[in-house]
């Protein structure tokens, strides 16, 4: 383990511009894959996730080229049925993105693939994805371990990775989400592009929409109706050759809690990506008072973005209801750092879904902001969670 030391800033000031969106990013490269055409990919963020799905796709058989800088990547997309099997087991280390998303492509393709996953992957849920994609006639195969210590007879096990998955020809379905998730709407929407006729994925409540953007950006037949998302299977995808990545606003949320908590502090992040669904931190600071304004909302290409400057401001609390969690699930972590900085008793509701990402980030948060003095309570009941932050 590495060990570094941070001292206190007075201040911070300037404007940075920040690499593309990690969301965004894998599925460039997955759905550039599997169109016919060239994409160029421009920045890149060549993070650990993004560039394990530049390597996924290569053992799948598919042509990618990257910059010496790795931000700008070129895709030589096979069609929906270009793609050929590995040589082995394909290790997507711990991206869920990668994984999850691969495996609603790996649905349609009529050869076997194992999917491996790093250490904190592996213990995250999957019978989520598996389900549906089963449904659609995917066959696959999964660790097992039970959901509960308290078996009983109709106890379903749930399923980890390694997965192994066959697809072939699938079947359309009309799949109601029981939990908020894009990557699982994503992963039947790719799936979708295989089977013959529509499939039609119901929300709950609106997850981000970058899947849904990109397929309409490579002349996939989609159509958005409120909750529900119809995709029409059996037609080529088609790049547009070039695609620029916005800034990633998970990456510009550190600035933005660190602008407001700083005395005297202006902070101007340029090109982020401004999608609907994804500013809930934006909306949520500004609910605790934060001087944040957003410049020149613009939509190039297929994801609105513009530039976002940040002032010193005295937060006040807030609570988070359960419906706001999709749209900032990936900012709590550090929405949890400007509650700690908030006049106030804030409260998180609903946020359960924490456990199972990376990391258990409920459990690693609460802890370290405790060890600095944080006023953190964990509130548990038989169906959901919540964090209870006295501020100050």
């Amino acid at each position: 383990m590495r060990f570094f030391s941070i001292k206190q800033a007075s201040c911070v000031k300037g404007e940075i511009l920040l690499l593309g969106d990690k969301s965004i990013a894998c599925r460039s490269i997955i759905i550039s894959a599997i169109s016919c055409g060239k994409t160029t990919v421009e920045n890149f963020p060549p993070s650990r996730d993004c560039l394990g799905t530049v390597k996924t796709f290569k053992k799948l058989g598919i042509k990618i080229t990257q910059n010496q800088d790795l931000k700008t990547i070129t895709v030589f997309g096979n069609g929906l049925y270009g793609l050929e099997k590995a040589k082995g087991p394909i290790s997507v280390g711990d991206s869920g993105t990668t994984l999850r998303l691969t495996l609603g492509v790996l649905a349609g393709q009529d050869f076997p693939v194992t999917l491996i996953a790093g250490k904190s992957l592996s213990q995250r849920p999957m019978r989520r994805v598996t389900v549906p994609l089963r449904m659609m006639g995917a066959e696959i195969c999964a660790r097992h371990k039970p959901k509960t210590k308290n078996l009983t007879p109709n106890t379903k096990l749930e399923e980890y990775p390694p997965i192994t998955i066959k697809g072939g020809r699938l079947n359309p379905i009309i799949y109601r989400i029981p939990v908020a998730s894009a990557q699982v709407k994503s992963a039947i929407l790719l799936a979708g592009l295989y089977a013959k006729g529509k499939t039609r994925v119901i929300e709950p409540v609106k997850t981000r929409d970058h899947t849904e953007r990109m397929l309409r950006l490579f002349k996939a037949d989609i159509k958005v109706k409120q909750n529900t998302i119809v995709i029409k299977g059996r037609k080529e995808l088609v790049s547009p050759g070039r695609i620029f990545i916005p800034g990633d606003i998970s990456s510009a949320s550190f600035f933005m809690v660190l602008g407001t908590i700083l005395p005297d502090s202006r902070i101007l992040i340029k090109k982020v990506n401004l999608n609907p669904y994804r500013m809930g931190i934006i909306n949520v600071l500004k609910k605790m008072g934060a001087d944040i304004q957003v410049l020149g909302n613009s939509t190039v290409g297929f994801e609105p973005s513009g530039d976002i400057v940040i002032k010193s401001s005295k937060l006040k609390n807030t609570i988070i209801k359960k419906g706001e969690i999709p749209s900032l699930i990936d900012e709590l972590p550090i929405l949890m750092v400007a509650a700690c900085f908030a006049k106030g008793k804030s409260i998180f509701e609903g946020v359960s879904e924490l456990r199972v990402k990376e990391t258990d980030r409920i459990r690693s948060m609460s802890e370290n902001l405790k060890k600095m003095g944080a006023d953190i309570r964990i509130i548990k009941t038989l169906k959901s969670e919540k964090i209870i932050i006295q501020g100050g």
